[in-house]
């Protein structure tokens, strides 16, 4: 397994799965198979693609910790930028099948709707997560700021799922929130326990543990 994940077509393998949903949807589109409501489908899809990638890229230091397998971590950035790809797509399905890219329009609805609101503060973060994710952002703020940046992350889990629990509150359909409240709490939780873990061998040792 180790030796599959550091081969050099790993990354565009993992490259193509990422894209596979969106390949889907288009698919989909073109051939009416999105149902009643094609373009609310669409933007519901996209958003949910959205929430997954955000599970699978904070899995990822879980799953390399656990199985000590170090080159899973070649592969976080390039999901991460997944994470803002599709959440990029959600918002412009959503200002181009529901608002028209009606500027006017879109802003008052923003301000109607909350959880509209909170969906664009987290694009918002996931737009500077995404634009200094790159090396040479890594080192014009420095490792240590750029590592405090990004676990703005964790707020982007929140604001995820209160824009996704105030959507669904409309339908007083909540099943799937709670699935992706409980995923990204116990993905979230073994992150502070081990933060919290790692701390205590470093006090003990004088070693300071980085993630």
């Amino acid at each position: 397994m180790k030796k599959m994940l550091m081969h050099p077509l790993a990354k565009p393998l993992v490259f193509g799965l990422a894209l596979l949903p969106l390949v889907w949807l288009v698919f989909a589109a073109a051939t009416d198979a999105l149902g009643a409501n094609p373009a609310e489908a669409l933007i519901r899809a996209l958003g949910d693609w959205t929430l997954r990638m955000l599970c699978l890229v904070l899995a990822v230091t879980p799953l390399r910790v656990m199985t000590a397998t170090p080159g899973l971590a070649r592969f976080r950035r390039m999901l991460g930028l997944f994470v803002f790809f599709y959440a990029a797509l959600h918002l412009l399905a959503y200002a181009w099948f529901d608002m028209g890219l009606d500027g006017p329009e879109i802003v008052r609805d923003v301000i109607k709707r909350p959880f509209i609101l909170v969906g664009m503060l987290a694009g918002l973060v996931l737009t500077v997560l995404a634009a200094t994710s790159f090396n040479r952002a890594i080192r014009w703020l420095g490792g240590a700021r750029w590592r405090a940046l990004h676990r703005a992350v964790y707020a982007v889990a929140g604001l995820a799922i209160l824009h996704f629990y105030w959507m669904r509150a409309g339908k007083n359909n909540f099943a799937e929130v709670w699935v992706y409240g409980a995923v990204l709490a116990a993905l979230l939780g073994w992150r502070f326990w081990h933060h919290v873990r790692q701390r205590g061998k470093s006090t003990r040792t004088g070693v300071v543990a980085v993630d």
